[in-house]
């Protein structure tokens, strides 16, 4: 890894400000990869910081800076007992609950919920402004890049500046027309913010699972692959080196905003020849029957009706090919290589994350692959470890949201006794069967 391709997040969006002459600037996202950095070295930087249904809060970092923090969040799913925590702990922090919406990763929040984040939004801001002024920025509208960062420019006034959120489809864009009225948006996008960064820094351990999923599907030279879920395409970039160029590949996916991430990231690395990127559901997917020879939906299946989204991989892959899935495991514990007490450990032990009705996360996988007509299934549970980086660094953090003061501090302790010795694994499902 080169010295510009490390380079933190904060320090290429410092550079990004500098480059369209802003001291300070307004903030908005979802993930803490994006705005820790910048709060904890740079917090002259950002004037207020609006967490959108947040994917976890580093409530040491936002103490300091709590009267300008606005957190616009659902009221339920299992993360908001943990959000709710972090609050207590956050005197003078601005809250504001959506009645009956649940914000999963990829809920689409502008779509959903539009006017309540729209006024939520524009009310604190305008609080913000009366006690201490931002300058109005004159920037041409456009597209541009900085260290990395792409952005697109909107509006005129005080400098907004909007982190990814999750994998929403549509992004800011439902609620740009009513910031750009007030503010100069600038919305940034790339390989290193938001859950295009949190995709690609899943890192060697992840790749490791798919690795020894796609060794066992054993593609041939020229046979063609269909990644169903692809996302901004970590996947199927590695696929196509893996393979040396050598099997042309689908990237499918639903949601818009990925797939053009992909497109680019693609592109950057010279595998744009090898890999088409198609806009498709994966419960209902737009290719002929028997069209590829191996298919593969690696940890999607949690998000949709995964016997529908099997069926159609079947659907597709011709006679003799390969199925082959993926799917995050709330039925295995985690494991973490610390010297924890029992209440503890189960707690940072417990799974994470959320499944739809109908999705996959456990050992129902096998079953259902079986039920969908395949034939030699194999069955391969696997964990990915993550020993160091920004991957340990989020898994780590999510896990300490969710304990007590007490616990956060033992949790700490026993990082620091166990130095380098210091693991989280994820624990998956994954198994590859073949069409008769």
């Amino acid at each position: 890894m080169t010295e510009q391709q490390s380079q933190p997040v904060e320090e290429r969006i410092l550079r990004l400000l500098r480059r369209l002459g802003i001291d300070r600037a307004h903030m908005a996202a979802y993930l803490p990869g994006d705005w820790g950095g910048l709060l904890e070295r740079y917090p002259s930087a950002v004037a207020s910081l609006n967490l959108i249904c947040p994917r976890g809060v580093k409530t040491e970092v936002l103490r300091p800076h709590a009267r300008r923090v606005l957190i616009v969040s659902g009221d339920g799913g299992n993360g908001v007992a943990d959000l709710m925590r972090a609050v207590d702990d956050l005197p003078g922090v601005t809250l504001t609950m959506l009645r009956d919406y649940f914000s999963r990763m990829w809920a689409d929040i502008m779509v959903d919920r539009r006017g309540e984040v729209r006024s939520a939004m524009l009310e604190f801001l305008a609080l913000r402004d009366d006690e201490n002024p931002l300058p109005s920025v004159q920037l041409p509208e456009g597209e541009g890049e900085e260290a990395g960062i792409s952005y697109t420019v909107k509006g005129t006034g005080p400098p907004l500046l909007l982190f990814p959120l999750g994998l929403a489809a549509s992004q800011w864009d439902p609620l740009l027309p009513a910031l750009a009225e007030r503010y100069t948006t600038i919305t940034v996008g790339g390989r290193y913010v938001g859950m295009v960064a949190f995709l690609e820094t899943r890192g060697p351990g992840y790749l490791r699972a798919v690795r020894t999923v796609v060794d066992e599907v054993g593609l041939e030279p020229g046979q063609t692959v269909l990644e169903v879920g692809c996302g901004a395409g970590t996947v199927a970039r590695w696929l196509a080196r893996y393979t040396e160029k050598r099997n042309p590949v689908v990237g499918a996916d639903i949601n818009a905003y990925l797939l053009r991430e992909a497109s680019k990231l693609a592109a950057a690395e010279g595998l744009d020849e090898v890999i088409e990127w198609r806009s498709a559901n994966g419960e209902g997917l737009p290719f002929a029957d028997g069209r590829f020879d191996a298919t593969m939906a690696f940890t999607v299946m949690e998000e949709g009706d995964a016997d529908a989204m099997l069926a159609q991989l079947v659907r597709v892959t011709r006679p003799g090919g390969k199925v082959a899935a993926i799917v995050r495991s709330l039925d295995m514990p985690w494991w973490v290589n610390l010297p924890l007490p029992p209440d503890l450990r189960h707690k940072a032990q417990t799974g994470m994350g959320d499944v739809v009705e109908g999705g996959c996360a456990d050992a129902s996988l096998y079953g259902r692959m079986e039920r969908a007509g395949l034939k030699d299934v194999v069955m391969l549970p696997q964990y990915a470890t993550y020993a160091s980086g920004e991957r340990l660094q989020q898994q780590q953090e999510r896990m300490a949201s969710r304990l007590t003061p007490k616990e956060a501090e033992e949790w700490r302790q026993a990082i620091a006794a166990a130095g380098n010795q210091f693991f989280i694994s994820q624990p998956f499902h994954s198994a590859v069967g073949t069409r008769p």
